[in-house]
């Protein structure tokens, strides 16, 4: 197991209290009484991002349309100089009491919703807050999905086809695919309660373009799908990338796919994991609670990078909604012990000084990246994975042990 160097600040102030403050007029004076000071932003250099292997996505079992083949999972190799350098700062934080004897103060309106793998009515209680951004589904009964839009009009409900992973390489059909793909959502969408509940429709999940010109046939197939959902008032979100994907350099091939999704009123879909930490990857690693809207990650908060390097400066300022978000060990070059879910974690959060709690720990890194979430306003939502987890996920599962957390930390965080 690897052992992270922390330094333990004299000041003992809890996390929910220093969170708390971050997000109020008194964040630089409380800063500087801790010792931390405002982060500078860090330089972006040009570099091949770190890559994972597959993130928590549940297996697929729906078809895809016929050109496209299942492909084996991938593992990658990240260069020596992708690797962080040492944190900023550090910030050890106390033992995490309950939610009832702690809990997190009001703060400005969450972008923080749920990946949801099935009906589970638990979910109807973070619902009942108001305040959950997004939910992102596999399971679009139409019962279900328009119980959540009655309880949460203002929740935004992506859903996506459970389809195996496509190659690439072997995409040969684009426009047809999507004519394919089209129409399948067309058929579920038929139904009313389907059409006044699901916002947008995901279609490829997480692909992995090896160059340019897979890069330019995946954004032929999201452009001509979003079109042709468009026509039929559907939205779309294209992309859906991986964590650490695109490589940066391919984003300009995807120029298509943007184009179509701006024009019908569509959005960017990125997944971003990390481990041991949610901070893990960032400036603010491993135990660093800050909040700078400078920061960029390679994992974590890579959607930055993405929006001011490729999508504002050419003028394709689409949405994004980061559709699966939270821990995952899968992720390669990290530090601290085998796992895959946030479960996994909770020794290893206790043995960094961060308390035995390892739910109301997850929830305070899910409280620092909704801090970091809620300074860009192109950033609708992030979608927790996974409420109601699909068999062989269960360590991801957030129903039962930070849900109480969530659902506390939702109801002080209102939509405004």
């Amino acid at each position: 197991m690897t052992q992270q160097k922390h330094v333990t600040h004299p000041a003992r102030l809890s996390r929910r209290a220093f969170l708390g403050a971050l997000s109020s007029a008194g964040a630089a004076a409380l800063l500087a009484g801790c010792g931390l000071g405002k982060p500078e932003p860090t330089p972006t250099p040009t570099r091949t991002p770190r890559a994972p292997v597959p993130s928590a996505t549940p297996p697929a079992t729906a078809t895809l349309p016929a050109t496209a083949t299942a492909t084996p999972a991938a593992t990658f190799t990240p260069r020596a100089t992708d690797t962080p350098g040492p944190p900023t700062a550090t910030f050890t934080p106390p033992p995490t009491p309950t939610p009832t004897a702690s809990p997190f103060p009001p703060g400005p309106q969450t972008k923080l919703g749920v990946f949801v793998s099935r009906n589970d009515p638990r979910v109807f209680d973070l619902l009942r807050t108001g305040n959950v951004a997004i939910v992102k589904t596999l399971e679009y009964d139409p019962n279900f999905v328009a119980d959540m839009k009655k309880i949460s009009p203002q929740t935004l409900v992506i859903a996506r086809l459970n389809m195996p992973q496509v190659n690439l390489a072997e995409f040969n059909n684009p426009k047809g695919d999507a004519a394919a793909f089209a129409q399948q959502v067309i058929s579920i969408m038929a139904d009313p309660r389907r059409m006044d509940a699901i916002d947008g429709w995901e279609a490829i999940n997480e692909p992995v373009a090896a160059d340019a010109e897979q890069m330019g046939r995946l954004a032929d197939f999201e452009a001509e799908r979003t079109r042709l959902l468009g026509e039929k008032g559907i939205r779309s979100v294209v992309g859906n990338f991986a964590t650490g994907h695109p490589d940066l350099p391919l984003w300009p091939a995807f120029r298509p796919a943007l184009e179509a999704a701006k024009q019908y009123k569509g959005y960017l879909g990125l997944h971003e994991y990390s481990a041991p930490t949610m901070q893990h990857g960032t400036p603010q690693e491993l135990l660093n609670w800050g909040n700078d809207p400078g920061q960029e990650g390679w994992l974590t908060l890579r959607y930055r990078k993405a929006y001011r390097e490729y999508l504002k400066p050419n003028k394709l300022e689409v949405p994004i909604l980061l559709t699966e978000v939270g821990i995952d060990g899968q992720v390669t070059d990290r530090p601290g012990p085998p796992g895959l879910g946030w479960s996994d974690f909770g020794e290893f959060w206790d043995e960094l000084g961060m308390g035995s709690d390892a739910p109301g720990n997850y929830m305070e890194q899910l409280a620092w990246y909704d801090a970091q979430l809620q300074q860009d306003d192109y950033l609708l939502g992030a979608a927790i994975y996974a409420a109601a987890a699909s068999p062989g996920w269960e360590t991801f599962e957030i129903l039962g042990g930070v849900e109480p957390f969530l659902q506390q930390y939702l109801s002080m965080h209102p939509q405004r």
